[in-house]
C-alpha cells in the first residue's frame, strides 16, 4: 500500500528551482532513499514533507492526510531528524531526552521505558548521562535520532543522518533503520553515500538539479545496464576532440554501449560491455589500429553511481562541486523563513 503520495510537487528558491514536478510514491513499512548530490533538491523536499516549508505547486498526502492542509495531523505521524544538529549544550543526553518526551505528552512510565530502550539501541549506556557539550559528531547524531525517535513514529524522516560519522556511529545507526523496518515503520532516507542507499533502501529515488532522474530497485536499476562498467583513458588529462575519436571506435565494437565522456575526469570515457564477450581484448586491437594507446583501463560491476552518470555526464561527486558553485544558501535560508 502507499503510504506517501507526492504528485507534482515544486519549490522556488527566487530564481532557483530546489524541485520539478516530483512524482514519489512510497509503500507503508519500506525504506525509501533518496540519492543525489548537495544541491539537488533533498533537503527541500523532506521539509516539505516534515511540514516545515510549503511548497509552490503540488499535493503530498500521507496516511491519506494532506500535508499542506492538515500539518498538526502530520506531525503526530512523523518523525524528523535534520542535517544540522541542534541540541542543548547544558542538558545531559537523558535529560534532553526526557524533556523531548514532555513535549510529546508521552505519560511518565512509557516515557522512561522509550528512553532506556533508544540509550540500549544506540548503545548510549556510558555517555548518556554527561552534558551534550561534550558529545563528539557521532554521539550528537545518536541522540538526536533517539529524539526523533520517542513517540514511535509511523514515519521517520532522516536528512543525511550519517554524514561525516564515525564506521562504529554509522554501524549502529544502520542497524537500528534496518530493526525499525522490519517492525514496519516507513522510513525516508536521504543520502549522498552511495554504499549507503545501496545497502539499506528497498526503493531509490535519484535526484538531480531538482528533477527525478531516476527511480527503482538499487539492484534493478544497476542490472539495466547488462554488462560491466568500464572506464577508459587515453591519456591522463585528454581533451574534447580526442576523446570525440576514441569514442566513434567504441561505438563500431559490437557489444559495447552508452558510452558517456566525462569532461570532469579528464575526457574519460565511461561504458558498459557485454560480460559474455571478450570485448577488451578487441578493444585494445581497435585503439592500437587506430594509434591511440591506454593510458589506465578498469572495469566494474556498475553501481548506482553509473546510473547518475549515465543520466547526467557526471558522476555524483562532480555534480556536488558544481551544485555547490550555483547555490546562494543565504537566499534559500531567508525564503525557508517566510
Amino acid at each position: 500500500m502507499n503510504q506517501i503520495k507526492i504528485q507534482n510537487l515544486s519549490k522556488d528558491y527566487f530564481d532557483v528551482k530546489a524541485l520539478k514536478k516530483i512524482n514519489i510514491n512510497i509503500t507503508e513499512g519500506s525504506l525509501f532513499g533518496i540519492l543525489g548530490p548537495n544541491g539537488a533538491g533533498k533537503t527541500t523536499l523532506l521539509r516539505t514533507l516534515a511540514t516545515l516549508i510549503s511548497p509552490d505547486e503540488g499535493t503530498i498526502k500521507i496516511n491519506n492526510i494532506d500535508v499542506i492542509k492538515e500539518p498538526r495531523k502530520i506531525r503526530e505521524l512523523i518523525g524528523y531528524v535534520a542535517q544540522e544538529i541542534a541540541l542543548d549544550k547544558i542538558l545531559t543526553g537523558r535529560e534532553l531526552l526526557d524533556f523531548q518526551a514532555d513535549l510529546y505528552h508521552i505519560d511518565q512510565s512509557n516515557k522512561l521505558e522509550r528512553i532506556e530502550l533508544l540509550i540500549n539501541q544506540l548503545d548510549m549506556q556510558n555517555w548518556i548521562d554527561r552534558k551534550c557539550g561534550t558529545y563528539s559528531g557521532g554521539m550528537k547524531r545518536r541522540i538526536d535520532l533517539a529524539a526523533g525517535l520517542l513517540h514511535l513514529p509511523k514515519v521517520l524522516i532522516l536528512d543525511e543522518p550519517t554524514v561525516g560519522l564515525d564506521i562504529e556511529s554509522r554501524n549502529i545507526i544502520w542497524g537500528l533503520l534496518n530493526d525499525l523496518k522490519k517492525d514496519g515503520m516507513t522510513i525516508i532516507l536521504s543520502s549522498h553515500y552511495l554504499d549507503e542507499i545501496d545497502k539499506l533502501a528497498d526503493t531509490v529515488v535519484i535526484i538531480n538539479d531538482g528533477k527525478i532522474i531516476d527511480q527503482g530497485n538499487p539492484t534493478q536499476l544497476k542490472n539495466k545496464f547488462g554488462g560491466d562498467r568500464i572506464i577508459l583513458k587515453v591519456r591522463e588529462f585528454s581533451d574534447s576532440l580526442e576523446s570525440e575519436k576514441v569514442k566513434k571506435i567504441l561505438e563500431k565494437i559490437d557489444g559495447i554501449s552508452q558510452i558517456v565522456i566525462n569532461a570532469s575526469q579528464g575526457y574519460s570515457l565511461n561504458f558498459i560491455a557485454d560480460r559474455d564477450k571478450d570485448l577488451i581484448t578487441k578493444l585494445k586491437v581497435e585503439l592500437a589500429f587506430s594509434k591511440f594507446k591506454i593510458f589506465s583501463l578498469s572495469q566494474s560491476q556498475p553501481s548506482l553511481d553509473d546510473v547518475y552518470l549515465q543520466a547526467t555526464g557526471k558522476t555524483l561527486q562532480d555534480a556536488e562541486l558544481y551544485m555547490t558553485g550555483k547555490r546562494d544558501l543565504k537566499k534559500e535560508s531567508k525564503q525557508s523563513m517566510r
